[in-house]
C-alpha cells in the first residue's frame, strides 16, 4: 500500500495529468489571495492554514476536482456566483477541463477569510 502524501507537491504528483493541471491552477489562485498561508494536508487533502484555521483545500476525484472552503457557510454565502457548479454544503465540484476561474477562487477565499474575522 502506498503511503499517503504529506505535502501538496507529493499529492499532485500522484494525480492524473488533467486533474493535476486544474489543481495547480487552483493552488496558484489560492496562493495569490493568501501567500502567507501554510500549505498542509488536512483530512487527507491539500489545504491552506491561515491564522490557525484551514481556509481552503482541494482534491482530485474520480470524475473531476473539488474545492473545499473548510466551512459550512462559505458556499451558501456565494450561492449566486456558484450557479452551474455541483456542490454540497462543504464542497464545490468542477470538471478538470474547466478549472475554477481565478476570480471565483479569490471570492471564495476572501469569503472564508471574512468568516474568520467575524
Amino acid at each position: 500500500m502506498a503511503s499517503k502524501p504529506t505535502t501538496i507537491d507529493a499529492y499532485l504528483a500522484s494525480v492524473r495529468a488533467d486533474r493535476r493541471t486544474a489543481l495547480q491552477k487552483l493552488r496558484k489562485a489560492i496562493r495569490s489571495v493568501v501567500p502567507q498561508a501554510e500549505e498542509c494536508i488536512s483530512y487527507g487533502i491539500p489545504a491552506y492554514r491561515f491564522r490557525g484555521a484551514v481556509v481552503a483545500g482541494f482534491c482530485a476525484r474520480r470524475d473531476g476536482c473539488s474545492y473545499f472552503p473548510f466551512s459550512g457557510s462559505t458556499l451558501m454565502t456565494l450561492a449566486e456566483q456558484l450557479q452551474g457548479y455541483a456542490r454540497t454544503k462543504s464542497s464545490l465540484h468542477f470538471p478538470a477541463d474547466k478549472p475554477l476561474p481565478a476570480k471565483l477562487v479569490r471570492q471564495l477565499v476572501k469569503a472564508r477569510l471574512a468568516e474568520l474575522d467575524d
